[in-house]
């Protein structure tokens, strides 16, 4: 079975979510106080007290990626027109690009990636991807490489390689879809990496109930924050706060171009967790505007207990 310590990672996509899964790897995975490995019979025990793998990436922003050298983060970087000659070299590669922008990768690249090597990427929606790669006959991968839906529930409002950070990922879920052609040997090497990441727990399931989930604990609390901050009377109304309302409004610093097309990729599903939610909603303003104080009271408990629950999951 493949070290870790000993892989060579690719990075597609060095912002905020490549940039953590960087520094998490070289923090965690490559660090001096690992193991110490032998590097040759013979030489009076000689040895290296560091990891011999390696961390490659790439990105259109250069900067980005010039600064993640400066930092030690990455061993070698590459401009987009390179990408061929970085995949050749990559055991395990993280496409950290939109949905749409990961099925144009794979397919313009499919004969770039090394041969026995691990693909996995990171995007909010799975359908269109798992469907592209899976389902569609269209072949976007040769059988030699092994493609593993992933993605991790982390991260933050901030953007770009500068926000990224590698302990982003500690505590935190993070979703495997496994499939009938996936090797069972490269899915535990992924539950290695996963974990020595930080991640507290994995959740496997397919990628239909992805979507699904992921439209209410995710997109529809966007939408909600998006939405409480567009009706606000004014931008000074956070002087009046007490630290609700920017609790609930965080995530609102959104990142347009991606989040417009994680929830129109998932719109079925997203419509669909609106839809329950005005449903709620309604109830409460109508006891609200009835005065039913028990049915108010009665909603209100009904709601701390099923969040109390929650917390026990």
């Amino acid at each position: 079975m493949k070290k870790l310590n000993d892989m060579t990672f690719g990075f597609v996509g060095l912002g905020l979510m490549g940039g953590s899964i960087a520094k998490a790897i070289k923090q965690k995975v490559f660090s001096l106080s690992t193991e110490v490995f032998k590097i040759g019979e013979g030489l009076d025990g000689l040895s290296c007290d560091h990891s011999c793998g390696k961390i490659l990436a790439m990105d259109m922003n250069l900067d980005s990626l010039k600064k993640a050298k400066d930092e030690n983060i990455i061993d070698e970087w590459f401009a987009p027109r390179e990408a061929d000659e970085m995949l050749e070299k990559c055991d395990l590669v993280f496409i950290c690009l939109y949905p749409r922008a990961t099925v144009r990768f794979l397919a313009e690249h499919k004969n770039a990636f090394k041969s026995g090597s691990i693909v996995t990427d990171i995007s909010g929606v799975k359908t269109l991807i798992a469907q592209k790669v899976f389902e569609d006959g269209a072949k976007l991968l040769r059988d030699d490489v092994d493609f593993i839906l992933g993605h991790p529930m982390a991260g933050n409002e901030k953007e770009g390689y500068g926000a990224s950070s590698g302990t982003v990922f500690e505590g935190r879920n993070y979703i495997l879809m496994p499939q009938k052609s996936n090797s069972e040997e490269n899915l535990s090497l992924m539950r290695e990496l996963i974990t020595k990441l930080g991640i507290k727990r994995i959740i496997e399931t397919d990628y239909k109930t992805h979507d699904h989930k992921i439209a209410f604990t995710s997109q529809l609390c966007h939408v909600i924050a998006s939405s409480l901050v567009d009706s606000a009377e004014d931008d000074k109304i956070t002087a009046f706060g007490g630290g609700s309302y920017e609790d609930l409004t965080r995530i609102a610093l959104i990142n347009a171009p991606l989040w417009t097309e994680l929830f129109l990729l998932n719109k079925e599903e997203l419509v669909s967790m609106i839809n329950s939610f005005e449903n709620s909603l309604s109830k409460i303003k109508t006891a609200i505007e009835t005065e039913n104080a028990s049915e108010l009271n009665s909603i209100l408990k009904a709601v701390r207990e099923k969040r109390s629950a929650m917390a026990k999951v």
